[in-house]
């Protein structure tokens, strides 16, 4: 079986993707500081490893901006931006069940602020769905 050519749509959500992380991976880098203060108050890491996080955090989500604009090998790269959502979903999910009431949820970094809600869960959903139908024709193509 032959691998086909990304669709139209699939490029769309690729170009979608790669957009969406070099926002938040960008808005996260121009105040680390402070972004290292958002991790933390999601009390799920030790204290020592708060810097590091935040850091793999920001660079993984540019760095998979950079992967989606070089177009090479896609489905690897699809496949690390559905386990990306995922774990944001489950973060979000883990921290609202515990009743944390964050001013900043971190997803555009410090300077675009948002508070934690319940309808966080309800977009990283349908972001995660976005980016699996984008893992599933990257899979099929031959990009």
């Amino acid at each position: 079986m032959s691998a086909s050519p990304l669709p139209v749509s699939a490029q769309i959500l690729r170009g979608v993707f790669l957009l969406l992380l070099l926002v938040t991976g960008g808005a996260k880098l121009l105040d680390m500081p402070g972004f290292y203060g958002v991790v933390a108050a999601y009390r799920a890491l030790p204290e020592v490893l708060v810097p590091a996080s935040a850091w793999a955090l920001a660079l993984t989500e540019l760095g998979l901006a950079i992967w989606l604009a070089a177009g090479r090998l896609l489905r690897h790269a699809a496949l690390l931006v559905v386990l990306l959502h995922l774990m944001y979903l489950g973060w979000l999910l883990a921290a609202l069940a515990r009743g944390l009431e964050l001013a900043n949820c971190g997803c555009f970094g410090v300077y675009l602020a948002r508070p934690l809600s319940w309808t966080m869960p309800l977009e990283d959903t349908a972001l995660l769905t976005l980016a699996l139908v984008f893992w599933l024709h990257a899979r099929r193509a031959r990009a």
